[in-house]
């Protein structure tokens, strides 16, 4: 084992792009660990990690080998009947052979293969000092960063993310010798452009982070992420209400700072008469700034800034951030005025001009589909069909309002705020939002009864007109995002626990597109919405051997499929289940092999032996036993009494001859087994559970 010495290799740069900046850490740091582990240098990682900041790039490993291990070496050569000649003598091939090896030919080794014995060359050398490795480890390391247009500056060939200024590389207290886009590494990095505009030394590398966060400087993302979440809602708790943090906010808050520090703001109260998610959208994704709710989880006229500096003046800082704001709420107020004016029905008389796609018409054609569709589907899951098909006539008018033609993520929720204010019924006006949802992974379904009708038509409606019009998805195009609606129409289905036949649903989308002379195939829309399901429930844990077993049976209803597959999972966990599923993958086998007519039923009199008269007598009192509970899609309680059958089962196959001499005995054991395996397969094709 070599002596380990801390390490510390840093990148400093003009600032990095923000969202990029955590995989360029991330890569910078598992190409430099790799690079030492291809080497075979000896490592102690702890719990290093990536560290970087807007400036900078770091790796801090805690311990490193200072040389490899000794480096064997083995080289085969040429076999024995080519090496030598007929008097032992070596010949030109063992002779090269040697020469290269930089060895006389006797001092050759020999090795045997199931060819035959043959010359090698092994060699022991002693490994390289680490400080001699890390210059090609760290070109490489940078050669594989995922940086799709590097930066040139200067006249220089080289490039990367942004212009380096400064290079950092220490083994222990010692400098490494290394040079890179034209710096020679040393032990000085720099702390905080105007807090600390200077060098910083370091001695060793286990003063960093310490020696940068006396410089201004928290090199570490999670430090930062800390502070970043402390001040913030210690800010939020002075102004009386709590902050709202999202983490995509928030992780790109982490890469634009390097010495973070809360500054309070306000705006007028007049701006809270908009949306507040238009005011919540422009204050995250436009500035980066922190909004401040109140305890019911409104919109307060408070939000929090996060400057890289401690001011002296942080009114005057704060004033900066509320006149950088103020233009851009003045401009939500004038859309969202202006739209009340024009007034939500009005808006929607513009969707007979917006083609929605060439062959489906426009999106008037489409909201009129929907429609249709929502009038279908409400009485189904007890919702008013009057309202579905209002809700839905009015759902896609906001896209002609000037509010979401600045904020496009206002979808729906633009047209909620217009429903309300023009006088329609509060379950219109949120079905109208709740259509959307769910809106991205994770997400939440329509709460609302109203809401998931018309989620579902939506969906119901794309996918069928996406197939239609031949936009089925292909590797990663995917222009309508049939995958994310196949997805989001089987979540609102089983989550709602809503038993609606699902071809029966595509086949009325059909019926919607005859107008446009074009026909989606419902059972491959079937099985692309239960493709989509495959990756939903993996999620969750479910094998694929259980979901296949339901998928086989291809259930019409969703709801149904959910809890075929729920009570799958029950029946697994119990000890007859292997038995009983390698018994049915039996009897499918046997069944598909068998030649002739089955008898429709079972011949009592032909039960010749006591095992197949037990099995006979303990099938049919559980199909009787589990009538009702299938009638009430019970099925848990199904294949519970169904492993029941295993001591009969195991019985019959080993004591009865199926496949007997006696065509009529024989059919009479097919019977049985029909009928055995055809209530064994009526949850699900048990038969994928055995291994």
């Amino acid at each position: 084992m070599s002596q380990l010495s801390p390490l510390l290799i840093e990148l400093g740069t003009e600032e990095l792009p923000v969202k990029a900046l955590p995989g360029l850490a991330q890569a910078f740091f598992d190409g430099v660990v790799d690079g030492l582990r291809k080497r075979g240098v000896e490592l102690e990682l702890g719990d290093a990690r990536p560290l970087s900041t807007p400036r900078r790039l770091a790796v801090l490993l805690p311990g490193v080998g200072l040389e490899q291990p000794e480096q064997r070496s083995e080289v085969l050569g040429p076999y024995l009947n080519i090496a030598l000649d007929a008097e032992g003598q070596p010949t030109k091939a063992l002779q090269g052979f040697a020469a290269k090896a930089g060895i006389d030919w006797t001092a050759l080794e020999k090795n045997s293969d199931n060819k035959g014995e043959r010359f090698v060359h092994r060699a022991v050398s002693p490994g390289a000092r680490t400080a001699a490795l890390l210059p090609e480890i760290l070109r490489e390391a940078i050669a594989a960063m995922p940086i799709p247009k590097p930066m040139r500056w200067g006249d220089h060939d080289w490039g990367f993310a942004r212009p380096a200024h400064w290079l950092v590389l220490l083994h222990g207290a010692d400098v490494v010798e290394a040079e890179l886009f034209g710096l020679k590494a040393d032990r000085m990095s720099r702390g905080h452009r105007f807090h600390h505009d200077k060098t910083v030394w370091l001695s060793q590398p286990q003063d960093y982070v310490e020696s940068l966060r006396a410089a201004k400087v928290l090199v570490d993302p999670a430090e930062r992420r800390e502070r970043i979440v402390a001040e913030v809602e210690a800010a939020a708790g002075q102004a009386g209400g709590s902050a709202r943090i999202t983490e995509d906010n928030l992780e790109q808050v982490v890469n634009l700072v390097e010495w973070p520090a809360a500054v309070l703001c306000s705006f007028e109260r007049a701006f809270l008469a908009v949306p507040q998610e238009a005011l919540i959208e422009t204050m995250e994704i436009n500035q980066k700034f922190f909004p401040v709710l109140d305890d019911s989880g409104k919109l307060t006229e408070k939000f929090i800034g996060i400057a890289n500096i401690e001011s002296k003046d942080v009114a005057e800082v704060a004033k900066g951030y509320e006149r950088v704001i103020r233009p851009r709420f003045a401009d939500a107020k004038f859309f969202f005025d202006e739209d009340l004016k024009q007034g939500l029905e009005s808006m929607g008389d513009g969707l007979k001009t917006v083609t929605y796609q060439a062959k489906l018409g426009s999106v008037a054609d489409k909201v009129a589909r929907v429609s249709a569709l929502a009038e279908v589907i409400a009485p189904q899951v007890g919702a008013d069909p009057v309202l579905a098909k209002r809700a839905a006539q009015l759902a896609k008018n906001d896209l002609q309002s000037r509010m979401v033609n600045e904020f496009p993520e206002l979808q729906g929720i633009a047209g909620r705020h217009y429903a309300v204010a023009g006088g329609q019924s509060p379950e219109v006006a949120l079905a109208i939002d709740e259509a959307y949802q769910p809106r991205f992974g994770g997400d939440d379904i329509a709460l609302s009864a109203l809401g998931k009708v018309l989620a579902i038509a939506e969906r119901v409606d794309t996918l069928a007109g996406g197939f239609a019009a031949g936009l089925k998805p292909t590797g990663n195009k995917d222009p309508f995002a049939l995958r994310r609606n196949a997805l989001g129409l089987a979540r609102t289905i089983i989550e709602s626990g809503f038993a609606l036949d699902l071809r029966a649903l595509l086949a009325s989308a059909n019926a919607g597109l005859a107008a446009r002379n074009v026909q989606a195939h419902v059972g491959e829309l079937y099985d692309f919405i239960l493709d989509r399901l495959k990756g939903y429930y993996s999620d969750k844990g479910v094998p694929a051997t259980h979901f296949n077993a339901v998928a086989e049976l291809k259930p019409a209803s969703l709801y149904d499929f959910d809890r075929r597959l729920d009570a799958i999972g029950t029946f697994a966990a119990l000890p007859e289940a292997e038995a009983l599923a390698a018994a049915n993958k039996r009897i499918r086998n046997i069944l598909r092999k068998a030649e002739g007519d089955i008898p429709g039923q079972i011949d009592a009199s032909l039960l010749q032996e006591d095992a197949e008269r037990a099995l006979a007598e303990a099938v049919t009192a559980a199909i009787d036993d589990t009538g009702a509970s299938l009638h009430q899609k019970d099925y848990v309680a199904v294949l519970a009494r169904l492993a029941r059958l295993r001591p009969q089962v195991d019985a019959f196959f080993d004591g009865v001859m199926v496949n007997a001499e006696d065509p009529a005995l024989r059919g009479n054991r097919l019977a049985l087994l029909t009928l055995l395996g055809g209530r064994l397969g009526k949850v699900a094709a048990i038969e994928h559970l055995s291994s």
